[in-house]
């Protein structure tokens, strides 16, 4: 199945066996999962809960227009363009090291922003919080990988899952209570500052209940690795994030023609430092392995979706006049779906295998296909599109765990914080490309109508677009399925 494994490595990436569970040396590995799944839980909560603190931060801190888009675009930003990095400095120097360094990181960038007194430094401030999530979100799914044994692997992953739900459902709802609420007197800041205490106290249980895998042999970063794969990334995801707003000025053009020979340069970089017996960053013997590159157009297509949180809410607050609270009501059955579906995923896997793929794809695409039907039929927000909505919500609550475990199992534990790391942050590309592209459709389909059908009619061919690639996901795992069956 693992095509990728070498078992002669020089360099094994820790000192127990990482295809054994930790169980013998670590008996409180339950609390140490608690303790990941915040460090999970924390990235994406701190994309959903700004949007709706955006207006907030505007009269606070005098933002523009354009530093209110970098304090969404660069966190997402950084935080994509840093997560390979951010796997493999964990392979090198110690997966529980790094978490601890990357959330001590983020809990320092997150009292920057909340005391930031002008937009400025506060962009700086999401920078910030985006490079250190980027260290410390991959040792997240690797240590799982390393500490869990395979049996455990569906039932945490269910519950990694749930984490995301949990973040969305919290961001709509907490992040608009904590605004509204002002506690200790602080407004738009609360929703950074929540991150404090929280941070805090996960770094205690870090200490204490993280198991360390520990490099057994001290190896040198690729330092050269590192920067040219930032510079490939950079020159793809800032234009993507930055370039609907601006209107795609020749800038962003220039930036995706020069993405190609970097990459090309990357690749022949790290061929070399690997033939020369050297630590590539990225070890592009990954890439032979037909499933786990599989996994990764899936998980590319996949995350498309994630343009239905930026239409709907145009939709609904531009289109219906709603507000940013009931907005985020109207969200719930997709929330709460995604939360409940994690859960079920584990006694769905064990009934159906790896099948349970084919099964989320289809209720993403059943769900989101009601909801468009809705939309275009002009009826609002009615009872069917709230059953496609959970609908929608349940069947990426299945994806997401089942499809992040079934990849990674493709290949070698010593090579899992990289894994992770790529896995991550192809959903971070996938997000930014589908939000750009079917964005751009949303847009050019709407035009400069103001009327609601209009909105509704963009809607609903952008949310189209999502179920047609659904059903090319589909296809997707059933030949990796189909592969792994052979093998």
């Amino acid at each position: 199945m693992n095509s990728t494994a070498n078992p002669e490595t020089a360099h094994s990436p820790v000192k127990t066996p990482a295809s054994a569970p930790l169980s013998a040396q670590s008996k409180n590995r339950w609390f140490a999962l608690a303790v990941l799944l915040v460090g999970a839980f924390l990235p994406p909560l701190d994309y959903f809960i700004v949007n709706l603190a955006l207006p907030s931060i505007r009269s606070g801190v005098h933002a523009t227009e354009a530093q209110l888009q970098l304090i969404i675009s660069a966190y997402a930003s950084a935080y994509a363009v840093f997560l390979i990095t951010g796997g493999r400095l964990g392979d090198l120097f110690g997966r529980k090291r790094m978490f601890m360094a990357g959330l001590g990181g983020f809990v320092a960038a997150s009292a920057l922003c909340g005391f930031a007194p002008s937009g400025d430094v506060l962009i700086a401030g999401r920078i910030l919080q985006g490079s250190t999530a980027a260290v410390m979100a991959p040792q997240v799914l690797a240590t799982i990988r390393n500490v869990f044994s395979t049996a455990e692997q569906t039932r945490v992953m269910g519950m990694y899952g749930s984490v995301f739900g949990l973040a969305s459902v919290v961001g709509q709802l907490g992040g608009g209570a904590l605004i509204t609420w002002h506690p200790f007197g602080f407004g738009w800041q609360s929703i950074f500052l929540i991150n404090v205490p929280i941070g805090i106290a996960a770094l205690i249980g870090a200490a204490k209940f993280v198991p360390e895998n520990q490099p057994a042999e001290r190896t040198r970063l690729d330092l050269v690795g590192v920067a040219l794969l930032s510079l490939v990334l950079g020159l793809v995801i800032y234009p993507l994030t930055r370039g609907r707003e601006l209107g795609w000025p020749a800038w962003t053009f220039a930036c995706f023609a020069l993405s190609v020979p970097a990459l090309i340069l990357f690749i022949a970089v790290e061929g070399r430092l690997a033939r020369n017996g050297g630590d590539p960053l990225v070890d592009l013997r990954l890439f032979r392995n037909t499933a786990f590159v599989t996994g990764l157009w899936m998980t590319f297509l996949f995350y498309s979706v994630s343009v239905f949180f930026l239409t709907f809410g145009i939709y609904l607050q531009s289109g219906l006049g709603m507000s940013p609270l009931a907005s985020g009501i109207a969200i719930m059955p997709f929330a709460f779906g995604f939360l409940i579906g994690p859960m079920l995923s584990a006694a769905l896997s064990k009934r159906v295998g790896d099948r349970v793929l084919n099964i989320g794809f289809g209720l993403m695409a059943i769900g989101f296909a009601l909801v468009v039907a809705e939309v275009h039929g002009g009826y609002g927000l009615g009872p069917v599109l709230k059953i496609g909505l959970a609908f929608a919500g349940v069947g990426q609550g299945f994806v997401l765990p089942s499809l992040v475990r079934i990849v990674l199992a493709e290949v070698d534990p010593a090579q899992a914080g990289l894994a992770a790391g790529l896995v991550t942050s192809t959903l971070q590309i996938g997000a930014a490309v589908g939000v750009a592209a079917i964005g751009g459709v949303f847009f050019a389909v709407l035009g400069h109508s103001a009327s609601a059908a209009r909105y509704g009619v963009a809607f609903a061919t952008g949310i189209a677009i999502v179920v047609v690639l659904l059903i090319v996901c589909m296809f997707l795992a059933t030949l990796m399925n189909r592969r792994r069956v052979r093998l």
